[in-house]
């Protein structure tokens, strides 16, 4: 079938989530308070790497990053979730949908490769601690930083350009509160082989290797330290990769289980309530996770509030 028919839908119905209809604004005041609570926590962690000196290092860096990643990835669906719960009818226009399906995609990759990033940090300061500040160097970091942008803006501009090239006919009802790619392929009535391939290469290049550096460079870590095992080897490591850790394991324990799920069965449910631990548990707890298990954080938001309060 010709890509001209592609307009012939002008917008999507998104289904949203399967609430009862007596627990609407119970639901709605809980995610309602979660994304302020995403938001507030995000920029606090960014509002105080900027305002403290002593949060000027790569580390930190890489952590507002992270923070404004996550912050940006949960207000590209939680608004819509938000206003579609209250609305008749949940629509969304068609270049609306695409939009929001190249921002889920974008900051979904940008925090894969950010992890990857300070995983690598974190590998570098407990491996090579006397030479941590030649290696990582302003440069490198900022390097580093772009390079993860420009793969992220690469991956989702392409996904969404392959999209842009398929017909939508009749059914346009989304089973889902956002415009999850693989639902609006389910939904295109011409041919996806080249959509679904460039999934599976890509999109196995954008997780699955993110992963595997990860787990590699805490494999070496481990390493380093089992060489002279000592109770202070093992506090440092803990202190020092504990909350990265935590987040690794918050981020890619439900994308694993989100792709298990979806191979043992086809299940729209499981597949939505995964897809909010992701996209809305996760952003909200990682500010929590950073600053409630980090010294660094609690000492910069004292001296802070010293500062105002002085003033």
């Amino acid at each position: 079938m010709p890509g001209n028919n592609q307009t012939a839908i002008s917008q999507f119905l998104l289904l949203g989530l399967p609430i009862p209809p007596e627990h609407h604004h119970l639901f709605y005041a809980l995610f309602l308070a979660m994304y302020l609570t995403t938001v507030l926590g995000n920029l606090i962690i960014i509002i105080l790497i900027l305002l403290d000196s002593h949060l000027h290092t790569p580390m930190y860096l890489f952590l507002s990053n992270l923070s404004f990643s996550d912050l940006c990835f949960s207000s590209v669906t939680m608004p819509k979730l938000l206003q579609n719960m209250q609305s008749q009818v949940p629509s969304i226009p068609y270049a609306g949908c695409l939009t929001q399906m190249y921002f889920f995609l974008f900051f979904g990759d940008l925090e894969s490769f950010l992890l990857v990033v300070m995983a690598y940090d974190r590998y570098v300061a407990i491996c090579f601690p006397l030479h941590y500040t030649s290696i990582m160097s302003t440069k490198l970091c900022v390097s580093l930083v772009l390079l993860s942008w420009v793969l992220t803006t690469s991956h989702a501009m392409l996904h969404t350009l392959l999209l842009t090239r398929l017909s939508f006919c009749e059914n346009n009802v989304i089973p889902h509160f956002f415009c999850d790619l693989s639902a609006l392929l389910k939904l295109a009535c011409s041919d996806i082989h080249i959509n679904e391939l460039v999934i599976l290469i890509i999109g196995g290049l954008v997780v699955i290797l993110p992963f595997l550096l990860i787990i590699v460079s805490y494999a070496r870590i481990v390493s380093s330290i089992l060489k002279v095992p000592s109770t202070r080897g093992i506090h440092k490591v803990f202190s020092t990769c504990g909350s990265h850790l935590s987040v690794v394991s918050l981020f890619y324990g439900t994308i694993i289980g989100l792709y298990l799920c979806l191979s043992a069965n086809n299940s729209t449910l499981k597949d939505t309530v995964i897809s909010m631990m992701y996209t809305v548990v996760t952003p909200m707890l990682n500010p929590f996770i950073y600053s409630l298990r980090n010294r660094d954080m609690k000492a910069a938001l004292k001296r802070v509030f010293r500062k105002k309060t002085i003033f």
